[in-house]
């Protein structure tokens, strides 16, 4: 696959992801944490915003991947 397709498809991903997740992310927290306290909010917002990165970390190393030598 060229590299301009790969990274092409790899940022669309990317805008895709961000997207989907923010708004699952806010989904939850407005029907989970509706009566918890500040300290849950802080620990939930914490962890949601940074569990993004793990499959953004994903794709952007399929991105940047060698491709592989054709015999």
């Amino acid at each position: 696959m060229p590299v301009r397709l790969k990274k092409l498809i790899g940022t669309v991903l990317l805008v895709a992801l961000v997207i989907v997740y923010a708004i699952v992310a806010t989904i939850v927290a407005v029907a989970q944490l509706s009566e918890s306290g500040p300290v849950v909010h802080l620990l939930f917002f914490l962890f949601s915003g940074l569990l993004w990165v793990l499959p953004a970390m994903g794709i952007i190393k399929w991105m940047i991947a060698e491709p592989r030598a054709r015999h």
